[in-house]
């Protein structure tokens, strides 16, 4: 599902140049640099999720991932992760159970986040009826019961996103969020530069000014700061009925190659939901032929060859830590 953002229409208006340098600059790539973060969101979700994310990222071009951690089939993708621990994979921090039939709960318990829960004791089913029902103080325990299952599995996130961006529907929630990442010294995605893409898609409370002020504080708390956020591809276009994979892959490839023609230099991050969807998954989601493109898509080797010919370069959440951690490293050394 497409993400919830509150950045105002004002962001179409911020000149490009106004951001000298991008974050990608800043950890010492090239100036001019166009990197992506292939992201795939909403593992855990389901088996269907689970296979799309994993061949997507271990199969395709995608290079990352998140875990909904309140979710059924977080078991398995944890599994995969102890046998695979260099992956990229973060928690898709999860305050909404959006679907009719098949949902989850708070990890923290409904008796300890009673705001987050609806009459079924499962999460809410939107957005706004979060913001409606829920306190930060119940969104921040419940994020860091999150963080606290997958400690106890004995896995480290390499980021943190936002489930259909709740987190970033109220201020209150932005805090708890950016909060969470800067105390535990784990990324957060948030777009703090330029903001090109985003700015096309989002509308709501936060100005460009804060924008960029949020992205400081993150940089200054030694963290990986996002140029852009590409957050697009659930509203790509296709037709209904059945539709063949090759077919369908053409689409979902051919929507990707337009999007990247607006791409600009820096760090930007893609969403995309990959899900190997079946007859099973119709159970759940009316999303099965968006996340199947997807995960076509990320197979394709037109799709590479695109990203090689325009010089787009793939990175990693692990990588961008790396890099911030080598910086503050070398600084450290030249104060001493």
């Amino acid at each position: 599902m497409r993400i919830f953002i509150l950045f105002v229409c004002s962001f179409c208006m911020a000149p490009s140049y106004l951001f000298a340098q991008t974050y990608a600059e800043k950890l010492g790539y090239p100036a001019g640099s166009k990197l992506l973060i292939l992201h795939v969101d909403d593992a855990g979700m389901s088996k269907e999720s689970n296979e799309g994310v994993w061949k997507a990222t271990h199969q395709g071009i995608a290079n990352s991932f998140s875990i909904m951690m309140p979710c059924p089939w977080v078991p398995e993708i944890l599994h995969l992760l102890k046998k695979n621990p260099t992956t990229d994979a973060g928690i898709h921090l999860t305050l909404t159970s959006e679907w009719n039939d098949y949902r989850w709960g708070p990890l923290a318990g409904v008796s300890q986040v009673p705001g987050l829960t609806d009459s079924e004791g499962a999460l809410y089913k939107s957005v706004m009826e979060v913001v409606q029902h829920a306190s930060a103080t119940e969104v921040g325990t419940e994020i860091a019961a999150q963080l606290q299952r997958a400690r106890k599995a004995g896995w480290e996130p390499t980021h943190f996103d936002s489930h259909m961006g709740t987190l970033f529907a109220s201020p209150a929630f932005l805090k708890e969020y950016l909060s969470l990442g800067m105390r535990e010294k784990i990324p957060v995605m948030f777009p703090g530069g330029h903001n090109t893409l985003i700015s096309k898609t989002s509308a709501g409370l936060i100005t460009p000014q804060q924008a960029t002020a949020i992205g400081e504080q993150l940089w200054n708390a030694g963290l990986p700061v996002l140029d852009d956020l590409h957050n697009i591809s659930y509203d790509f276009k296709y037709p209904p009925g059945k539709i063949s994979d090759d077919a369908l892959q053409e689409l979902a490839v051919n929507q990707y190659i337009r999007s990247f023609a607006s791409l600009q230099p820096g760090v930007t991050m893609v969403i995309m939901h990959c899900s190997v969807a079946a007859e099973h998954f119709e159970q759940i989601s009316n999303s099965g032929t968006i996340r199947r493109a997807d995960w076509l898509a990320m197979q394709s080797l037109k799709l590479k060859k695109y990203l090689l010919e325009n010089h787009i370069e793939l990175t990693t959440w692990r990588e961008l830590m790396q890099r911030r951690k080598k910086l503050l490293a070398e600084s450290g050394n030249k104060r001493e």
